[in-house]
């Protein structure tokens, strides 16, 4: 497994929860955890320490629902 699988599958259900407590809708927390996960595979080589890597997808599902709503 790639190093963005492994950090897909250890946080995709807790993006995924964060975004539902956001939102309260399930297909749009579906919607924006895969946007987030798409953000993230294009700036992986911004994340500088592994061990923050729930923290900095935190901030970019963050970003995601604010760019959804103000959009």
């Amino acid at each position: 497994m790639s190093d963005f699988e492994n950090l897909f599958s250890e946080n995709q259900d807790f993006i995924y929860k964060y975004l539902l407590k956001l939102c309260k809708n399930s297909d749009l927390a579906q919607e924006l955890t895969q946007e987030t996960f798409f953000r993230a595979y294009i700036n992986i080589s911004r994340l500088k320490d592994e061990s923050k890597a729930s923290c900095w997808l935190c901030q970019i599902a963050k970003n995601t629902y604010f760019a959804y709503y103000n959009g």
